[in-house]
């Protein structure tokens, strides 16, 4: 049993919007979140994605056996997001990380975020009208259910200091070579309703694959796809914080944040 003790919090379904993006241009498949700790609020536009409740600060913390500080992008597109990653095992991880890597706040919507990822991270494989179409009706639909569990009338602006996040803390690499990396990616997914409310979230664990295309790395549906067939019935890595035992022995590598 981990040391670390744990509670559910509500993360108002933020999950990783790259995941929900690969999947809705993949063939649609959802899953909710899981049970919530405000009492039974359920998000069901997190496809292939598991969460687990956030964990209190442990008493015997447990130092990650693996770290990782990942390579830089060397751009920013016209959406302002991260790309050209080096070819490498490290720079689809990267890419990946970055795709996930998701705020949705005032003046910034979940329409904003998941078509942006449509547009900056997708493989040309997975463009369609359907696929961009679909994801903006989804995002709409998120855009709503936050609006909700915040108590705010529907199409209403997020207030100052609210906010719903997500962002990558550590991967384990399925598969890899110069041109396919598949990676299971953990996260940690965080809401505030207000300047003055409490933060709340969840961990998370998304498998999710890259290919190298047009020299940089892209997210594919055909490249998941073929990560989840590989899996298969292997078991999967524990949702755990850094920190927790289980981290280590789950096989984890934390990310170290770039100076």
């Amino acid at each position: 049993m981990s040391r670390t003790r744990l509670r559910w919090a509500s993360a108002w379904g933020v999950g990783s919007f790259a995941i929900l993006t690969l999947s809705l241009a993949a063939c649609g498949i959802t899953d909710d979140a899981g049970p919530e700790g405000n009492g039974g609020a359920e998000y069901s536009a997190r496809p292939r994605t598991t969460a687990a409740p956030t964990s209190q600060a442990p008493s015997d913390w447990t130092e990650p056996s693996r770290w990782a500080a990942l390579p830089r992008n060397e751009r920013v597109d016209t959406r302002g997001n991260q790309v050209g990653f080096p070819q490498s095992t490290e720079g689809a991880v990267a890419m990946l990380a970055a795709a996930s890597n998701t705020t949705v706040e005032a003046g910034r919507t979940a329409v904003d975020v998941q078509l942006g990822i449509y547009e900056s991270y997708m493989a040309q494989s997975d463009h369609s009208d359907v696929n961009a179409e679909r994801i903006e009706l989804q995002a709409i639909q998120t855009d709503k259910k936050i609006r909700t569990d915040m108590g705010l009338p529907a199409g209403s602006a997020l207030p100052d200091g609210a906010y719903v996040r997500s962002h990558v803390i550590g991967f384990q690499v399925v598969k890899e070579s110069g041109s396919e990396v598949s990676a299971w990616l953990l996260s940690r997914a965080t809401t505030k309703p207000g300047e003055t409310a409490k933060e709340r979230g969840t961990y998370t664990r998304s498998l999710v694959a890259a290919i190298w295309e047009d020299n940089d790395w892209k997210l594919s549906s055909a490249a998941t796809q073929r990560a989840y067939q590989q899996a298969g019935s292997n078991e999967k890595p524990p949702i755990v914080a850094p920190g927790d035992e289980s981290f280590n022995r789950g096989g984890w590598t934390a990310i170290r944040e770039a100076s």
